[in-house]
């Protein structure tokens, strides 16, 4: 088989990966674009193991590891989105960053913000 075809199949879920992570708003769906775009890497790794003939099969066990970040990764980001979506009641990635909180703790000799408090 040709390298080429699992590069181009490797490029091709790069960029739906990428896309999605530029143009989602759902933090859920940010994190499955992530997932893609790995996988578009691990399957660049494979690919080339194969293509090298590697004895060690390097690539492989780099792919090994990449799926078990890949796994921390989505394990750790769901939990911050389901703690996002319970404190804001929503995963909107674009909403998340206009609510940011901006209140500030008033100055020690401010009377104005002690008087409003």
């Amino acid at each position: 088989m040709h390298l080429a075809y699992p590069a181009v199949l490797a490029a091709l879920l790069f960029s739906v990966g990428l896309y999605g992570v530029l143009a989602r708003r759902n933090a859920i769906l940010v994190l499955m674009s992530v997932e893609l775009m790995l996988n578009a890497v691990n399957l660049n790794l494979v690919a080339f193991d194969v293509w090298l003939r590697d004895t060690l099969h390097a690539g492989q066990a780099l792919t090994l590891f990449t799926i078990a970040i890949a796994a921390a990764e989505i394990g750790i980001g769901l939990a911050i989105v389901l703690m996002v979506y319970r404190n804001r009641g929503t995963s909107d990635v674009d909403r998340l960053r206009d609510n940011a909180e901006t209140d500030q703790a008033p100055a020690a000799g401010d009377e104005k913000a002690e008087a409003a408090a």
